[in-house]
């Protein structure tokens, strides 16, 4: 059996990429930060998972 996504859970996770690149490339002092900004926001969700993991120490 396979998990086919809907749309909500690709549109979610598609504005929170732009917001991402939005949020890295604004913040981003040299090219190399907006690069490395371009890759996070690839990867938001595990940081953000990670983060809250760490703030209700799990």
């Amino acid at each position: 059996m396979t998990c086919k996504p809907n749309g909500a859970e690709s549109a979610v996770y598609g504005l929170g990429l732009i917001g991402a690149l939005v949020y890295y490339i604004q913040h981003a002092t040299s090219f190399w930060n907006g690069i490395l900004g371009i890759i996070y926001s690839f990867f938001w969700p595990a940081f953000l998972v990670f983060k809250l993991l760490e703030f209700f120490k799990m």
